[in-house]
């Protein structure tokens, strides 16, 4: 393509990241992370209501070897491992909460959120609003 602008996007750059924002689990994990700070595994899986164990860990380990999650493992026993957003992994919350925010109000949202069981509602809070 020639005459490419500031706003021309390579998709080829995007495939990778497309893929994994795409997992069902992985926009809800970037913000329950986003959310608390720091969390760890236990307490991500209880507030993903819904998501395996094993799913959970794999989002994580994708998260986490595209830049987007920090893992730190603690030396005590029991053994400890907490979770947070890396600088760009917040920038990336930042921009998917008004898609979280605008999705749920889609597909008949008012007939929905009646019927909608409660445990399956998270908290999305904009910048500023936490």
């Amino acid at each position: 393509m020639s005459g490419k602008s500031s706003q021309d996007v390579c998709m080829c750059a995007l495939d990778g990241t497309m893929d994994l924002l795409g997992k069902k689990w992985a926009l809800f994990t970037i913000n329950a992370i986003g959310n608390h700070g720091s969390v760890r595994f236990k307490d991500l899986y209880g507030e993903l209501r819904g998501v395996s164990p094993s799913t959970l860990s794999s989002i994580l380990r994708q998260l986490e070897s595209r830049g987007i999650v920090n893992r730190k493992s603690y030396a005590e026993i029991p053994p400890r491992v907490e979770y947070s957003l890396t600088e760009n992994g917040a920038r990336l919350r930042e921009a998917i909460l008004p898609l979280l925010v605008w999705a749920s109000r889609q597909d008949d949202y008012s007939k929905q959120a009646e019927e909608c069981d409660p445990a399956q509602y998270v908290r999305v809070a904009l910048p500023g609003q936490q």
